[in-house]
C-alpha cells in the first residue's frame, strides 16, 4: 500500500510540474491546504475519491490518467517487466519492438 501512495502523489507531481503549477496552485485550485497537498505529493496519505477528481480536474486530465503509474517505478522493476514482455511476445511483436528501440536509444 505504501507504494500506491508513493507512485500516486509522484504521478500528481509530475503532472503538476509539467503544467507550470506550483503546489500551492494546484492546492488552491482543489480548495485544500498547501501542506495537505504536500503530503499527498509526499506519498504520506491518500486523497479522497472527491479530492481525486478535484485534482485531476484542475490538472486537465482524467482520474484514470492519475492512476498511471507504472513508469515510475524503479530501474530495476521496469527492466523485468521489459524483459518479460519480451519473451511472451511473438516473433512479429519482438522485431518490432527492437526496431522501435533501435531508434529512440
Amino acid at each position: 500500500m505504501h507504494d500506491t501512495k508513493k507512485y500516486l502523489g509522484a504521478r500528481i507531481q509530475e503532472i503538476r510540474k509539467i503544467q507550470g503549477l506550483k503546489q500551492t496552485e494546484l492546492a488552491e485550485l482543489v480548495g485544500i491546504d498547501s501542506k495537505h497537498m504536500s503530503k499527498i505529493e509526499c506519498g504520506r496519505c491518500y486523497p479522497s475519491f472527491e479530492l481525486l477528481d478535484k485534482i485531476a480536474l484542475a490538472l486537465n486530465k482524467s482520474a484514470a490518467d492519475l492512476l498511471e503509474t507504472e513508469h515510475l517505478r524503479s530501474r530495476t522493476e521496469l527492466m523485468s517487466v521489459i524483459i518479460e514482455r519480451l519473451q511472451n511476445c511473438n516473433d512479429e511483436k519482438f522485431k518490432c519492438a527492437y526496431k522501435v528501440l533501435k531508434e529512440i536509444l
